[in-house]
């Protein structure tokens, strides 16, 4: 009885640190400074810019919101299909689809408020986030052998294109 509710404990803590997490998406994917253009080292942006951009970003908060608790929810029932005992082809491949759209839908909405504060930005300004990627995080400019895409080591996005991986015979800069 002490071993069930232990595991029971566990599971229960594992799920009030993930839910939060999920909720907001994996590794917290908009919510982050790689989707707030102010935190764009360099930028100069001017009052206004600030203020329209945070505008924006609080307008395009609001309306991607139901999209996502929606995805949210629809994945959980589509788990539950899946743990049925007579499953369900027709629901679960009917669910699929509607996540598929929601997603779709937020993708759309996401490209659109990018594409607005893109063009909010003065040519000086797009000219500086050449480095950054789609979402605002730097990709690419500072990558060196043996690191990954980011901002620097132990910047926690993996070993990229290292002496690992790279063929017998190489030297560290991957020549033959």
């Amino acid at each position: 009885m002490k071993k069930l509710l232990a595991v029971m404990a566990v599971f229960f803590l594992v799920a009030v640190i993930a839910v939060p997490s999920y909720a907001r998406g994996w590794r917290g994917h908009g919510d982050g400074p790689c989707r707030d253009v102010t935190k764009i080292p360099g930028l100069n942006l001017t009052v206004e810019q600030k203020t329209k951009l945070a505008e924006m970003q609080q307008a395009h908060q609001k309306d991607v919101k139901p999209l996502h608790d929606k995805i949210f929810i629809r994945k959980g029932d589509l788990r539950l299909l899946w743990q049925e005992k007579s499953l369900d082809e027709a629901k679960i491949r009917a669910t699929e689809k509607e996540i598929r759209s929601l997603r779709d839908q937020l993708h759309e909405k996401r490209t659109s408020y990018k594409w607005a504060v893109y063009k909010m930005l003065t040519p000086e300004q797009r000219e500086k986030i050449r480095d950054f990627g789609p979402s605002g995080c730097r990709l690419g400019s500072d990558k060196r052998p043996g690191q990954g895409y980011g901002r620097g080591p132990g910047d926690g996005f993996g070993p990229g294109y290292g002496p690992r991986m790279m063929s017998p015979g190489a030297d560290r800069t991957g020549n033959k």
